[in-house]
């Protein structure tokens, strides 16, 4: 399925937090199909960062990496036979991109979803 999905981030709080909200609507029908918040902070104690993310009625916690590039983050999360690994990275265009792929059970691993972020200037 292709989408036009829309990514919105603010720093809060004097960037204590960043707060990313994503809306996604079907091309041929401009049809709501994705809607997601997520909440990344980090946590001074244990020198870590987590994201706090909900969509479609659910919730998660994980834990983000930044890249050694510095150029980007990577997460996943386990729920029962399933496993998903995400990669965000700011391209040489000053792109956002990510990388979803998902792993059940014993299977190969396979592309979720990928998406390109481009910065529109409001009119």
């Amino acid at each position: 399925m292709e989408l036009f999905q829309t990514e919105e981030a603010q720093f809060k709080l004097d960037g204590l937090i960043l707060v990313i909200e994503g809306t996604g609507k079907t091309l041929s029908e401009d049809q709501q199909v994705l809607q997601a918040l997520g909440i990344i902070s980090y946590d001074d104690e244990s020198a870590t960062y987590h994201m706090r993310a909900f969509n479609d009625s659910r919730s998660l916690e994980t834990e983000l990496k930044l890249l050694s590039d510095t150029q980007g983050l990577a997460w996943g999360f386990t729920m029962g036979d399933i496993q998903t690994k995400s990669v965000l990275r700011i391209n040489e265009k000053g792109e956002w991109t990510e990388l979803h792929e998902i792993v059940i059970g014993f299977q190969l691993s396979k592309k979720l979803m990928e998406m390109t972020v481009r910065l529109i200037e409001p009119m």
